[in-house]
């Protein structure tokens, strides 16, 4: 007896199959991806390739950069391939392989976004910790490299219990970006198993369920991993909100205190975006792949495409590096001392 179901999926009426050995008998999607939406993706995500790697150039700041310079180009090649999906001439629905390359570069670069994000935040906690609390404003004639080098070379017995003075639940700065790096290296992984999963399920004729429930899980992990972070980060303001407030008032809304309330306003916005397009990845899989949100692309264009790359352009455009790189609004001193 076969082991094959009858068809059960997507096919576009418009569109012939064009049975190739790379295609499916339907379209894996659950609709047929406009030629739009990747073009439009292309196009901006290359412009925000180019805004990293100018704030790359202008701070500094490698592991930030290399970690967003990343997500531009794993996105970029995602929506190449989800381009090869269009209709024809441009791309063939129907191909197995187009979607799965394109799932595994979309799904894999908010992974990075995410690093990015936590690389930040304990960017922010050791800046804020080590100079107890002293923040100055670099001026353009001062270098933060050689002044008050002295001052620098000396040991400063208090470093290591400044260093958490300001970290969430006084974890270390090393276990944060560790703890949820590999949580959503394992998140992930579980997720690309299951979409390749569902993809050759799809070609053989075979129900796609158990790959469905397999990327489920991977997300509802995801989703209460990132939770976590968010309760942390929170907590992190929360923490400094008194210092944020000090410093913007001194400052009247400009130079530093106004660049760090800035910036966090953006790092909490591209947080929740990132957030907010977990939640319906996990929404969408747990319809089911022929579920509504799953069929329809707007939600795809508004609910994936769209937080990921507001959230890129959020911190390209308030990098970090206006902080805490080359040339920042933050400088700290160990022994408290001014620029």
């Amino acid at each position: 007896m076969s082991s094959k179901a009858p068809i059960d999926g997507y096919v576009d009426p418009k569109i012939p199959n064009p049975n190739k050995d790379s295609d499916s008998p339907i379209i894996i999607y659950g609709y047929t991806p406009t030629l739009a939406l990747s073009a439009l993706a292309l196009a901006l995500y290359g412009l925000l390739l180019l805004l990293h790697a100018f704030r790359l150039y202008l701070h500094r700041l490698l592991a930030f950069s290399i970690l967003l310079l990343t997500t531009t180009i794993f996105e970029i090649v995602g929506y190449a391939f989800r381009l090869r999906s269009s209709p024809p001439p441009t791309g063939d629905p129907y191909n197995t392989i187009s979607f799965v390359i394109q799932y595994f570069f979309i799904v894999v670069a908010p992974v990075f976004l995410s690093a990015g994000i936590y690389t930040t935040l304990t960017s922010l906690i050791a800046a804020l910790s080590r100079s107890n609390h002293n923040i100055t404003h670099i001026t353009p004639t001062s270098n933060p490299l050689t002044d008050n080098a002295s001052a620098r070379e000396k040991p400063n017995n208090n470093n290591n219990n400044n260093n958490n003075d300001l970290s969430p639940l006084s974890l270390p700065r090393r276990l944060i970006i560790s703890l949820f790096v590999t949580c959503d290296i394992l998140s992930t992984i579980v997720q690309v198993a299951g979409a390749a999963l569902i993809g050759v399920s799809e070609s053989n004729r075979k129900s796609p369920t158990t790959g469905n429930n397999i990327l489920l899980a991977g997300l509802a992990f995801q989703v209460f991993s990132f939770l976590l972070f968010l309760i942390l980060l929170f907590i992190f303001l929360w923490k400094t909100r008194q210092m944020t407030m000090t410093m913007t008032s001194r400052g009247k809304g400009g130079g530093a205190g106004g660049g760090m309330l800035r910036f966090t306003t953006a790092l909490v916005g591209a947080s929740l975006l990132v957030y907010l397009r977990t939640i319906f990845r996990l929404a969408e899989t747990a319809q089911g792949i022929n579920g509504y949100a799953s069929s329809h692309e707007a939600f795809f264009g508004a609910l994936e495409f769209a937080p990921v790359v507001l959230a890129v352009g959020l911190l390209g455009w308030w990098h970090p590096g206006r902080l805490v790189g080359k040339g920042g609004l933050l400088i700290t001193r160990e022994e408290g001392g001014t620029g």
